[in-house]
Parts: structure tokens; sequence; C-alpha cells
């Protein structure tokens, strides 16, 4: 499904992109007055976009406003689904596990996460994660949020992860890397009364 929506994404991104360059430069040649086509619909620079009997041509159509809303209505929502479908990062489902055999296996992505996630809260000093794969299924990628105790030392808890949670995760599913985006948090506590 993500690479059906990177293609889409794609192709959309083209086609809208080619079609803005072919229409803003027909509009500047117009507007340098440069010589048209005889069927094109623009004749020269004082020649307007819309004439006053287009514009107005089923005005007093009762159908007319009825399809003009539910046509942009239409638009509007697949140009949200689009944004929603680019900007909304896809949880990987599966990761794939080379065996050696030349057949592979595949590993359940939210299995490989919570084992993540579990081992990064035994680290010392943490006092919750939450792990996230993305990427593709031969490359994954982790995005690791982490709770940290107040007197935890950052660096110290992000090498710890590092050199337990994150290697046995790459080791353990045979990846010849797992690169790692790391959210620090600290945990919010009350000042400590000093008498």
């Amino acid at each position: 499904m993500n690479a059906v929506l990177t293609t889409v994404n794609r192709v959309l991104t083209a086609l809208v992109g080619l079609v803005l360059l072919a229409l803003g430069g027909v509009v500047l040649a117009v507007g340098f007055d440069a010589p048209m086509p005889s069927w094109w619909l623009h004749r020269g620079p004082h020649d307007v976009l819309l004439s006053d009997a287009e514009r107005t041509r089923w005005q007093d159509a009762g159908w007319w406003w009825p399809v003009v809303i539910a046509a942009l209505a239409v638009l509007l929502l697949l140009a949200l689904w689009w944004l929603v479908a680019v900007v909304r990062r896809r949880r990987l489902t599966e990761v794939l596990v080379d065996t050696g055999d030349g057949e592979g296996a595949t590993l359940r992505g939210r299995a490989l996460e919570d084992v993540l996630a579990g081992e990064a809260e035994r680290v010392d000093g943490v006092e919750g994660a939450g792990v996230r794969l993305t990427g593709r299924r031969d490359a994954p990628a982790a995005r690791v949020r982490l709770l940290l105790a107040p007197h935890v030392d950052p660096g110290t808890a992000l090498h710890d992860l590092t050199a337990r949670a994150l290697t046995h995760a790459r080791t353990s599913a045979n990846l010849p890397s797992l690169p790692a985006e790391v959210h620090l948090r600290g945990v919010k506590h009350g000042a400590e009364r000093v008498s």
C-alpha cells in the first residue's frame, strides 16, 4: 500500500506540475502578445479570461449551483485525502528478515516495536518508551520516544538505548542497519521542598 501511495503521489504531483507549468507558460505568452494558434481561447493581453456571457450563462439554471458546489466539495475531499495520506507516516506492518537461505521470512512490525519498547524501558532511568517503525520492509527505521526520569543523563540513556535495544533488534532481525530517530523528554515533577 505504501509503494502504491508513493507512486500515486509522484504521478499526481508530476501531472499537476506539468499542467501548472503549461498554463503559466501560455498565460505568459499571451501577456507578451506572442502569436497564438487559431484554436486558442484568448487572442491577446487585453482579452478577458471569462466574458460576461460566459460567466452568466447558467446563472439562472436551478441545477447549476448545486452541481458546482458538489464538484468543488468532491475536489476538496480528494485534496484533503491526498494531503492526509501524504503527511501521515504509515506504520511498517512487517519487516523482511534475511534468513540466509534465499527465501527470507517476515516479522510483524508491531512485534518488533513491542520488543524494542520493552527493552528500551529496561534502560536505567527510562520511565516509558514508545517505538514506531517506518521506512521499507527491507530497510526499516525506528522512531523512538523516551520518557526520562529527572536524574538521568540524556547522553547516557541514548548510549544505553543504542548499545542494547537497537543493537539487539538489528542483530536479531539480521538487518544491515537500523537507523533511529530518538526523542527524549523528561518526566515532569514537582519542586522538592528543602527544610
